[in-house]
């Protein structure tokens, strides 16, 4: 997928799980990394990866971000697993996992908006769930939020495309990530999650980031508005 070289790339949930991930790869292939999230990762300072502490749930203008004047990449990894019976969710549920999947989102596409825009050609990646493909017991709010956020992929992808700024979603199954450890907590659990897909294993962090890394390139240039599953074939293929 060749170089990223003098590419401005911002990662918001950078310092965990697949953002992590994410950043190593495109380390690796020259990019310039300006991660976001409640943290830092130790390694990011060694690294040479510019971090700013940003809560996605409140109002950016309060404590803005530094970030480039020109941004060639912008991934939203920042979300949620709330799996919780449907009489048991609140409507605060919902609106939390709302205001952290879908308004956290917005809100910085708006700060980062301009940007995108100088840079001439550039790619935002948002991430969503497998359980907006398919009905998945006590998905209820979670599925709800994301596919809200790709509803606003597919309407942004529309608005954004005469400033040459491509907008796409990645859609992953259960992944093995510190968000999903309560799923994977025992042997049992992680062979029983890896039973359930048709490529029989769960994701690995590195299958997300390298689906990013190849929307975020100008191998993916021709590519908007499209929800990408990668997924072990959770949501389109059934072995029996």
């Amino acid at each position: 997928m060749g170089s990223f070289k003098d590419k401005n790339i911002v990662i918001v949930g950078a310092s965990s799980g697949i953002g992590k991930e994410l950043c190593r790869n495109l380390r690796t292939k020259g990019a310039e990394l300006f991660a976001l999230s409640r943290d830092p990762h130790p390694d990011f300072e060694k690294e040479g990866i510019h971090f700013s502490s940003l809560d996605v749930t409140g109002r950016i203008s309060e404590n803005p971000p530094d970030l480039p004047q020109v941004i060639h990449g912008l991934v939203y990894c920042a979300g949620s697993i709330r799996l919780v019976p449907f009489q048991r969710l609140k409507e605060s549920d919902f609106l939390e996992d709302f205001q952290l999947n879908v308004m956290g989102a917005v809100r910085i596409l708006r700060y980062c908006l301009r940007s995108l825009i100088n840079s001439g050609g550039s790619s935002v990646v948002l991430l969503s769930t497998v359980a907006t493909r398919i009905g998945m017991s006590f998905h209820a709010s979670i599925a709800t939020a994301k596919s809200a956020l790709e509803g606003l992929a597919k309407s942004l992808a529309a608005e954004f495309a005469a400033k040459r700024i491509r907008v796409n979603v990645v859609s992953p199954s259960l992944t093995d990530t510190p968000l999903a450890s309560f799923l994977l907590s025992t042997d049992d659990k992680r062979e029983r999650a890896a039973a359930r897909h048709p490529l029989g294993r769960i994701g690995a962090p590195s299958d997300i980031a390298n689906a990013i890394v190849f929307l975020l390139s100008e191998d993916s240039s021709w590519i908007t508005g499209q929800v990408v599953s990668v997924d072990g074939g959770m949501s389109s293929v059934k072995l029996f």
